[in-house]
This record gives C-alpha cells, sequence and structure tokens, in this order.
C-alpha cells in the first residue's frame, strides 16, 4: 500500500475520503424551508425539521426513512444516520429499498470509521440480492471499506465484483483500477481507468491516478499529456468555483 499522503485513496469523483464528497450513494433530497423565516446556513433548523420527520408511526414509509438518512448524511449527523437507516431497512421488508438502506447504513458507518459496522451492513445488502442496481454500489463501497480497513486483497476482490455486478459503474472501475496500480500492475489499471473515463468519470483526480500509472508503466510522454488534462481540469473547477462565489 502506498502511503505518501500526497495521494489519498480518491473514492467518488476522485475527492477523496477524508474531505468533503458526494457521498456513496445519492444526494439526500431536498428540504423545504422558508428562506424569510429561516437562516438557510442554520443547520439547527435543519435537524430539527428532520426529527419532526424521523417520528414513529403505525403506517412506516420506509423509502422516506431512507430520505431522512441521506438527509442526516448531507449535515454530517452520521451516528443518527445509522439508526434511521438501519430502521428503514427494518420496515422495508425484503425489497429494493432494504438493500439501499444497508448500503447507506455502511456509508454513515465508513464516515464514523466504524468498519467493522460499515462491512456488516454492506453484506447485509448483497445477501438480500447481488444482481439488483444497487450490488455493484455494494460491493464498490465495500472494497473501498476494507481498503481502509487495511485489508486490501479482499478490497481487490469485491472491485472485482462490482465490475462484474455493473460493468457500466464507472467508481466500480476506477476503484480497481486504483487497487491494481496498488499492487503494481499498472498496465491492467490503465485500461481501468479509461473504462472509468469513458463512463462519464472525466475527473482531476481520475485523470491524476491515471497520469500514476503510465508513469510507472514506462509510458513517460503519456503520463505528461494526461497530468496536464488533470490540472486543467482544476484549474477549470477552481474558475467555476471562484465565479459561483
Amino acid at each position: 500500500m502506498d502511503d505518501d499522503p500526497e495521494r489519498p485513496h480518491q473514492f467518488s469523483e476522485g475527492q477523496g475520503f477524508d474531505e468533503e464528497y458526494e457521498e456513496f450513494s445519492l444526494d439526500p433530497p431536498e428540504l423545504s424551508v422558508d428562506p424569510t423565516q429561516v437562516d438557510p446556513v442554520d443547520s439547527r433548523v435543519l435537524t430539527d425539521m428532520l426529527d419532526e420527520r424521523n417520528v414513529a408511526s403505525d403506517q412506516v414509509d420506509a423509502e422516506r426513512l431512507v430520505d431522512v438518512g441521506l438527509s442526516y448524511m448531507g449535515i454530517n449527523r452520521f451516528e443518527e444516520a445509522t439508526e434511521t437507516f438501519e430502521r428503514a431497512a427494518q420496515f422495508a421488508d425484503g425489497d429494493p429499498v432494504e438493500q439501499e438502506a444497508w448500503v447507506n447504513k455502511g456509508a454513515a458507518h465508513a464516515q464514523l470509521e466504524e468498519y467493522d459496522e460499515a462491512v456488516g451492513a454492506y453484506e447485509e445488502a448483497l445477501a438480500i440480492d447481488e444482481d439488483s442496481e444497487h450490488a455493484a454500489e455494494a460491493h464498490t463501497n465495500l472494497a473501498y471499506t476494507l481498503w481502509e480497513w487495511g485489508r486490501t486483497e479482499q478490497a481487490l476482490e469485491h472491485a472485482e465484483r462490482a465490475v462484474e455486478a455493473d460493468p457500466r459503474f464507472a467508481q466500480a472501475w476506477y476503484n480497481r483500477g486504483f487497487f491494481l496500480s496498488e499492487r503494481g500492475l499498472h498496465e491492467n489499471a490503465i485500461d481501468c481507468f479509461d473504462n472509468a473515463i469513458r463512463l462519464g468519470m472525466r475527473t482531476a483526480g481520475v485523470l491524476e491516478e491515471k497520469a500514476i500509472a503510465l508513469e510507472e508503466a514506462g509510458q513517460t510522454e503519456e503520463a505528461e499529456r494526461v497530468q496536464e488534462q488533470a490540472e486543467e481540469l482544476r484549474e477549470e473547477a477552481e474558475r467555476e468555483l471562484i465565479e459561483d462565489q
């Protein structure tokens, strides 16, 4: 494993696990807030609204609970998120929503660095259905969590199973490429990064990982060209950020 602090594993759009990034799965739903009555940056208001939505009911809507859990994750209340996702899974009773709830519960545990619980949640998700729309996501997230936990060989295995479950899942190809590159299989890693890019994951982080693999594979000129593309993308993103402020 590469211990270089300048080269963290970049999961989900190449942003890095320790930075704030768009989670493992779905964006949290929009909540209706009257900006004339509430400061939209006051997270206490949002958490109060979530607590009101997450109440006991004779007719529990599991899908709605998943949305509540995702909203908790959006404001970094991961402990509440894990509880909400677990409750959603209990009430979903075996349908795809249950699998989605377990996948997101794993993501919330991973944010808390509770890797044992995260792995358990992903395994619960995969036990429901290994061929569903959420299976590739579960394998991908499980692979990343295992890598963070130091179980690198198992991580590669699940990265490969993610690709098999959904060959059009860009993040699965990226993860597989990263793990292969870590094991010194740079040519194979380059192919994986190319697949991720073709499937729409063309970010500075992915291009930088491809450049590293190219350099290690002895393709120095191509590595320099790809690194330049990565820097251009990063500069473009910074300009857009400044313009939006």
